[in-house]
């Protein structure tokens, strides 16, 4: 099977190939991809390498990041990332204190070996469930330990890996340790074929997200440019995707027109870089004044009643600048995207209905009137709800502060996952002698 797989990767990669040359997210680092890594020295020291997807990925990773330099010093932390925007998120907040940032390879034996063979780790940290068949295999063959961190494994991803029982079963018995965010994920891990003993539930690590200074620093060139303040309040619309932003036009507005009080603002953040100009192009057709993060400063952006933030990883900086949040990928069968970066920046929280990449999360802050979410409604009756929701939490300073602080309070009290991941890493080094 581990042959058939990297055939068809290979004759998929092929008919592929003129395609991925002229898609910059993804043609970017490709020497890399091909395994022909930076220069790295090792010198003698062990090696954690960290796995990280995409912009999610590596944002999460920052408590377990902290965590490792702290408990580990005498190891060297290398971080890796498979898309481009991860790959720039990473540069930016691991700069100072990873060893090497690159691209994870391609899933050939090869390209595997190669890059095991340079960075030489003794662990890899692999964040939320990528499995790739050959790179697990081929570094526990050369001796790595591999585990899974902040696991998340979704019905969808059960029932494709579910096709392949027998592979699957030889793919997780060579992983180490597996922690996983809740008791269904274990599950659903443990359906697959893992071992009871290698599957510990630590929680989710994006409860552990706290706002630093760099952040803060961002936030205040963010609300100083814009002119961002109470008198006009600011609504963001959060790693969107297509066709949210026509129904939030639509949303905001209806909210704009009825509002009784202070005129808000919009702004809108796209979940990929190569739709910023699709965007852009919906927010210049809707009439209202506006203004992009990307453009030369201008004194009209104070002005701006729609706001582009077409930029990589400061998302989270702009959170503290909201009265309202609304959270993408959800008005769509998408499955959404993270609510906990709001909720973390103390905002009062609005979603679509389709949540399913978070449905316990989404349940947990539903119980606590921590966030307001959407039935299931068309494009146009969605554009209407989600109108009325904004309106109605403009007009109300009460519930708004209500849902915020309910939302931080669900935070709070789910924090911890990094530091029992750490616990369980420790302890499984400390028995198999790597510290």
């Amino acid at each position: 099977m581990f042959f058939l797989y990297s055939f068809l990767l290979t004759i998929g990669f092929i008919v592929l190939l003129p395609w991925f040359l002229f898609q910059p997210k993804y043609a970017a680092g490709l020497r890399q991809r091909f395994g022909r890594l930076p220069e790295f020295a090792q010198n003698g020291k062990p090696v954690i390498w960290l796995h990280c997807v995409s912009v999610g990925e590596t944002n999460a990773a920052r408590p377990l990041f902290i965590k490792l330099k702290e408990n580990f010093p005498e190891h060297r932390l290398v971080v890796s990332t498979t898309t481009r925007t991860g790959q720039k998120l990473a540069k930016e907040i691991f700069a100072n204190d990873a060893e090497l940032i690159f691209y994870f390879p391609f899933d050939w034996k090869f390209t595997v070996h190669r890059a095991l063979r340079h960075i030489k780790p003794s662990v890899v940290l692999i964040m939320e469930t990528e499995i790739w068949f050959n790179f697990v295999r081929e570094a526990h063959k050369s001796g790595v330990k591999v585990f899974i961190v902040n696991g998340r494994l979704s019905e969808k991803s059960v029932a494709r890996y579910a096709l392949i029982p027998r592979t699957m079963r030889r793919v997780l018995h060579h992983i180490d340790l597996a922690l996983m965010q809740s008791n269904s994920d274990a599950k659903r891990l443990l359906g697959l074929g893992t071992r009871t003993t290698k599957v510990k539930v630590t929680g989710n690590i994006k409860f552990d997200q706290q706002f630093d200074e760099t952040e803060s620093s961002l936030t205040k060139e963010l609300r100083g440019r814009f002119g961002i303040s109470k008198d006009a309040p600011l609504i963001i619309a959060a790693s969107t995707h297509a066709p949210e932003e026509r129904l939030i036009l639509q949303a905001f507005k209806e909210s704009w027109k009825s509002s009784t009080g202070n005129l808000p603002r919009l702004l809108i953040a796209p979940r990929h870089p190569e739709r910023f100009a699709e965007v852009a192009q919906l927010i210049r057709e809707s009439g209202f004044d506006w203004a992009r993060r990307s453009a030369i400063e201008s004194e009209e952006d104070k002005k701006a009643e729609v706001i582009l933030l077409d930029s990589i990883g400061e998302l989270r900086a702009a959170y503290p600048l909201a009265e309202i949040v609304f959270v993408g990928g959800s008005l769509i069968p998408h499955g959404g995207q993270n609510v906990l970066e709001p909720a973390s920046a103390e905002r009062a929280i609005v979603t679509g209905f389709y949540t399913m990449n978070f449905a316990e999360i989404i349940k947990e802050f539903l119980a606590q009137d921590a966030l307001i979410q959407l039935p299931k409604l068309s494009g146009k009756e969605a554009a209407g709800k989600l109108a009325e929701i904004f309106s109605e939490l403009l007009n109300d300073t009460e519930r708004r502060e209500k849902l915020a602080k309910n939302a931080f309070a669900v935070m709070k009290k789910n924090r911890g996952a990094t530091e029992k991941t750490i616990e369980y890493i420790k302890s499984f080094m400390l028995s198999e002698g790597e510290i």
